[in-house]
């Protein structure tokens, strides 16, 4: 199945928002010739982060290389994740707020048979294990860099410091 880009549940708003940081990110690093424009760029990104579709899929349904469509979807996904608070901001934030939600999730990854550690017992299949944290109305306020998924989620949340930094922040300490 194709996914041409007319059938996209995607509003034009969030397309011109990445298409401009996109175009931001070029003027920074001094780009001066893509084949793709920031709006043809972005619009395979979104379409990979909202509906899940692989790179060959993309490539097939925009008429694009695999090569190019990995490519529109780690530079998005790079713009996106620099716009994240750091986490002395999420700190602050949770500061301010009577209390947060702390979530794992199980990425699903391919299986590779060197990818044992990343295999869930729990849930039977591989995956990478990321933390969130979530203000009280489920606005997402830091998410973790990912761990195998073998990693339980509350060893993840002690490695990332969540539990400790959480802890201090009630307690008037400026950890994490």
């Amino acid at each position: 199945m194709l996914v041409p880009p007319s059938s996209i549940d995607l509003s034009s708003r969030t397309l011109r928002y990445l298409a401009g940081r996109l175009t931001s990110r070029r003027q920074e690093i001094g780009t001066r010739w893509r084949r793709l424009t920031p709006g043809r760029q972005a619009l395979p990104a979104l379409a990979h982060l909202r509906c899940g579709d692989t790179c060959a899929r993309l490539a097939a349904g925009f008429g694009i290389g695999i090569a190019t469509a990995f490519r529109c979807i780690r530079q998005a996904v790079d713009v996106l994740a620099a716009l994240a608070p750091s986490p002395a901001e999420a700190m602050k934030t949770i500061r301010a707020k009577a209390f947060v939600i702390l979530d794992g999730t199980l990425l699903p990854i391919d299986r590779v048979a060197a990818d044992t550690p990343c295999s869930s017992g729990k849930q039977e299949r591989h995956g990478m294990n990321v933390q969130s944290l979530a203000d009280p109305f489920g606005r997402p306020l830091r998410a973790s860099p990912a761990l195998p998924g073998s990693t339980h989620d509350l060893t993840a949340a002690r490695h990332h410091g969540v539990v400790e930094g959480s802890a201090a922040a009630h307690t008037g300490s400026r950890t994490w």
